[in-house]
């Protein structure tokens, strides 16, 4: 009878998340972040980024929110999230801290209902807006026109 609070908190989570990070924007950091990702994605057409956001988003939450979390607790889970959501540089420990903090709403989505809907939902849905505006807000590729 409540089949539409897994999909409601979802995208809710999902909006929450992606409020934040467009607030984070304003820092200088964060926007050295967005160039270091779209740096290391290379080209992506829209059909691949989709395809990625889905794909990332139900493989990560079977394995943190589906396998981790259950058998470790949410805690171990969302710091090993955090964890292999890092790199080199101020810019990527930003995204080690966002990976912590969305790490665990999402296992707090699962603890709540206790399926993977949610979560996943929302994981699916925060990377293909974030991959989509990174292919978007992409600087023009350099010109292949020869030089004389």
């Amino acid at each position: 009878m409540d089949w539409w609070i897994d999909p409601l908190a979802g995208v809710g989570a999902a909006a929450v998340l992606l409020l934040t990070w467009w607030i984070a924007r304003l820092i200088p950091l964060a926007r050295e972040l967005e160039a270091t990702l779209r740096e290391r994605l290379g080209p992506l057409t829209l059909a691949e980024a989709y395809g990625l956001a889905l794909l990332s988003g139900v493989a990560e939450e079977v394995f943190f929110r589906g396998a981790l979390q259950p058998a470790w607790g949410l805690l171990p889970a969302t710091v090993i999230f955090a964890v292999l959501h890092s790199g080199r540089g101020r810019a990527m420990a930003l995204w080690t801290s966002s990976a912590l903090a969305a790490g665990a709403v999402l296992g707090a989505l699962m603890l709540w209902r206790g399926t993977l809907f949610a979560p996943i939902l929302c994981h699916a849905l925060v990377n293909a807006v974030q991959l989509r505006r990174l292919l978007v807000d992409a600087p023009p590729p350099p010109s292949r026109l020869p030089t004389a």
